[in-house]
C-alpha cells in the first residue's frame, strides 16, 4: 500500500534513479523480498490500483535527518520539514518539531510511475483489510497475469528515455528463472550506494571505529567522476575528516587492506599527529567478506590519487 501524497510527488519528477519507500514505525528492516525482485505501489482505496513499482536493492533503518540527506527529494517530498509532516501523518503517537526518530526505509532503484491508462486492477485476492503489502508467485496466477500486465505497462511509451530499458531488463516469462529469485540487478544510485556501504561496514568507520552516524560518509575508492561505479566493493565508509583526506590522495589504503597516510600532511600543514597514529594499521573490514574493498580500485587509488 502506497501513500498517495508520497506517490503522486514522485510521479512528478522523471528519472529517478532511485526512491526512498519509508515506514514511519521505523521498529524492523523489511525482509519480505531479495534484491532485485519486484516491488509494486498500490494505491489506496477507492483507487485500488497497482500504478508503479521499481527493484527492491535494501532495507535499512535511518534517522529522518540522515535520509533526507541521504535520498532528498526520492523520498517523496520537497523538503525535510515536508517529509516530517507526511510521515507524522501516519505515525500512531504525535512527534515534537525538532524529534529526529528513526524510519523504516525500504531502498528501490529504477522506479517507475505508469500513466494513468496504465493502471492496473488489483488482483481479485486483495481483500479491503490488507493494509500492508502482500506478496505474490509470479510463475503461478494470479502473479503471472499480474507480472505480464506489469511488463506490458513498461512497454508503453514514455518520457523517460530509460523507460523501454526496465522493460528489456524483465524475462519474457518470470518462469524461465524458475528457482531463482533474483529478476533484476538493479542499479545503484548515489543514495543507495551511501546506505549500502553504511550497513556494510555496520554502521562504524573502517579507520577509526566511530559509530556517530551523522559524521560517517561513503567513500567512493575510484570517484563516480572518473568512472568508479556506485558498488560497495568501490566503497569504504569514513569519518567526514578521513573521507576528505581520503579524497585528496593524503590517505589511502593498499591493496593488503593496509592504512597509509601521507607524509604530505606535516609538509604541507605542520601538523598531522592524530592522523599518522593510523598508519600501518589494519582496515576494519564488512562484515561480508565479497563486499570488501576490490583489490583492483585500491591499486587505482594508490595510483592515480594518494600522494605517497
Amino acid at each position: 500500500m502506497t501513500d498517495s501524497d508520497w506517490y503522486r510527488f514522485l510521479a512528478a519528477h522523471d528519472g529517478l534513479e532511485e526512491v526512498n519507500f519509508w515506514q514511519p514505525g521505523g521498529t524492523r528492516a523489511f525482509t519480505s523480498l531479495v534484491p532485485g525482485e519486484l516491488f509494486l505501489f498500490k494505491l489506496k482505496y477507492p483507487k485500488n490500483v497497482i500504478a508503479g513499482g521499481g527493484f527492491f536493492v535494501h532495507s535499512t533503518l535511518l534517522p529522518i535527518s540522515l535520509a533526507w540527506e541521504t535520498f532528498g527529494v526520492a523520498n517523496g517530498a520537497s523538503s525535510r520539514e515536508e517529509m516530517k509532516q507526511l510521515i507524522d501523518a501516519n505515525r500512531k503517537s504525535a512527534a515534537a518539531p525538532s524529534d529526529n526518530y528513526t524510519i523504516g526505509c525500504i531502498l528501490l532503484a529504477q522506479p517507475f510511475f505508469f500513466p494513468e491508462r496504465a493502471w492496473i486492477s488489483a488482483p481479485p485476492d486483495w481483500k479491503p483489510n490488507i493494509v500492508s503489502g502482500k506478496a505474490y508467485d509470479l510463475t503461478t496466477e494470479p502473479g503471472l497475469s499480474l507480472f505480464a500486465q506489469v511488463k506490458a505497462a513498461l512497454e508503453l511509451p514514455s518520457r523517460d528515455p530509460t523507460w523501454p530499458a526496465l522493460a528489456r531488463d524483465l524475462p519474457a516469462d518470470p518462469r524461465e528463472r524458475f528457482g531463482q529469485p533474483v529478476l533484476v540487478k538493479p542499479r545503484l544510485g548515489q543514495g543507495l550506494f551511501r546506505a549500502l556501504v553504511t550497513d556494510a561496514y555496520e554502521r562504524k568507520c573502517a579507520i577509526t571505529g566511530e559509530k556517530v552516524l551523522p559524521v560517517l560518509e561513503a567513500a567512493h575508492i575510484r570517484p563516480y567522476r572518473l568512472d568508479g561505479p556506485h558498488q560497495v566493493d568501490n566503497g569504504v565508509l569514513l569519518r567526514s575528516d578521513l573521507h576528505r583526506l581520503f579524497d585528496d590522495g593524503y590517505i589511502t589504503v593498499t591493496p593488503s587492506l593496509r592504512i597509509e597516510v601521507s607524509r604530505r600532511i606535516h609538509q604541507e600543514f605542520d601538523n598531522g599527529r592524530a592522523y599518522y597514529a593510523f598508519h600501518g594499521q589494519p582496515l576494519r573490514r564488512p562484515i561480508r567478506p565479497e563486499l570488501a574493498p576490490s583489490v583492483a580500485f585500491l591499486a587505482w587509488h594508490n595510483e592515480e590519487i594518494y600522494h605517497g
